[in-house]
């Protein structure tokens, strides 16, 4: 949480941070700011005090409405800083930096940065401002950082906002259904009015039309695989692709919050019609480790490999491959039984490898699954939990398991 980042840059050794670039699609920027029109912009935070964000003037009432402190970046006149150094963009910029640390009184120390930059553009100006301010280190955050270590666990709001996004994605997770079952199978497969069967494409373009609806964005588009793709986790699924009776559709959909906000990930995989016997066995498979894990073998403060390694466990007493037994397998449960959910579709704790804990205050995702692509199907399930105070696992958006949608005869 915001609260505790304080200390955790005390831990690390940091004594600022520095976040770059626009307000929006930027999860370092977008943590402090929220979904405001500032681009691009910088943000200083300096150890025991309040962040301050510089903007431009036209973005200055945007800036403010974040409620932080804010500082104009006409106020250090760049043109002039420009024909001091004979007219190199690069070493006005390094200075623009320097005095905005000044004005901070930030001297030297530690300096982390973060946000979302150009490389090129980044690699040459803070190394500049390196060689501007010999008392600085500049330090850039491979391991256990500081404002992801934060984000990790969430305060009350975050969690509200996460529970809206629930909201959302299960409300266009059932108008996928109503949509489906709305048309009739002929020889097959789903038909539309004309005649020519439904495409996943067809799918995805009113998915698309849901989400706007609703207020959300979809940036990283949808996973929606049948058959042979809904064997590979994270095939999304050939447009062209007929809606077919009886196969295996992956739904996997991570709606995001307008501007780059707080996701939600979901999943349910579902057959159309019917349910062959060896699709049918694969899904009870998958639901009784996914009963399993929600209902009797996760707990608060267990380490996140260790529901890993049981999911593994499960799979495997089952008769089912997994990645436990090898790193390179592709069928079977090949990959990790969740991860933590925010401004990223993926962060902190991660299951695996990990010494991540499911402490209070962490948002994951529970997704077990089997994946045959030679055989034709994959099955996934996944909610996404808040682990509270008290220990309490709520499922921040419940939705029908039901395997077979069913589907009507033209």
């Amino acid at each position: 949480m915001k609260q505790d980042l304080d200390a955790l840059m005390e831990s690390a050794g940091l004594d600022a941070l520095l976040v770059s670039g626009p307000a929006t699609h930027n999860p370092a920027m977008f943590y402090f700011t929220g979904n405001v029109h500032v681009d691009p912009g910088d943000l200083i935070k300096l150890r025991g005090q309040a962040p301050v964000l510089f903007c431009n003037p036209m973005e200055r009432e945007q800036a403010a409405s974040t409620g932080l402190q804010t500082k104009n970046l006409a106020e250090y006149r760049y043109n002039d800083l420009l024909n001091q150094v004979g007219g190199d963009p690069l070493k006005a910029t390094a200075l623009r930096y320097q005095k905005m640390f000044a004005d901070l009184g930030l001297e030297s120390g530690r300096v982390a940065i973060y946000g979302l930059l150009d490389a090129a553009y980044s690699y040459e100006v803070f190394n500049m401002l390196q060689e501007l301010m010999p008392e600085i280190e500049i330090v850039g955050e491979m391991r256990n950082p500081v404002l992801k270590l934060a984000r990790e666990t969430k305060d009350e709001d975050e969690v509200e906002h996460t529970r809206k996004m629930g909201a959302a994605t299960v409300e266009v997770v059932g108008k996928t259904a109503a949509y489906l079952q709305s048309h009739k199978a002929k020889d097959g497969v789903l038909v539309k009015e004309n005649g020519q069967p439904l495409t996943i494409g067809d799918v995805k373009t009113k998915i698309n039309e849901w989400a706007i609806a609703a207020g959300v964005e979809n940036p990283h588009g949808v996973i929606f695989a049948i058959g042979r793709d809904a064997g590979v986790p994270h095939n999304l699924g050939e447009p062209d692709d007929v809606l077919a009776l009886g196969k295996t559709i992956v739904y996997d959909i991570f709606l995001q919050e307008p501007g780059g906000g707080y996701h939600f990930d979901f999943t349910r995989t579902w057959c159309l019609g019917y349910a062959p016997e060896k699709e049918q066995k694969l899904y009870d498979d998958v639901r009784e480790v996914f009963d399993r894990l929600m209902t009797e073998e996760m707990e608060a403060n267990m380490p996140f490999a260790a529901l890993q390694d049981r999911t593994c466990e499960l799979f495997e007493e089952q008769g089912h491959p997994t990645i436990r037994q090898d790193q390179m397998i592709q069928a079977g449960y090949v990959h990790s039984i969740g991860h933590g959910l925010g401004l990223d579709v993926h962060e902190l704790p991660f299951a695996r490898p990990s010494d991540a804990v499911l402490k209070p205050g962490v948002i994951v995702t529970i997704e077990p699954g089997l994946y045959y692509p030679d055989e034709g199907m994959g099955c996934r399930l996944e909610d996404t939990v808040f682990v509270h105070a008290d220990g309490r696992m709520e499922v921040l958006a419940e939705y029908p398991l039901d395997l077979v949608l069913p589907i009507e005869e033209a």
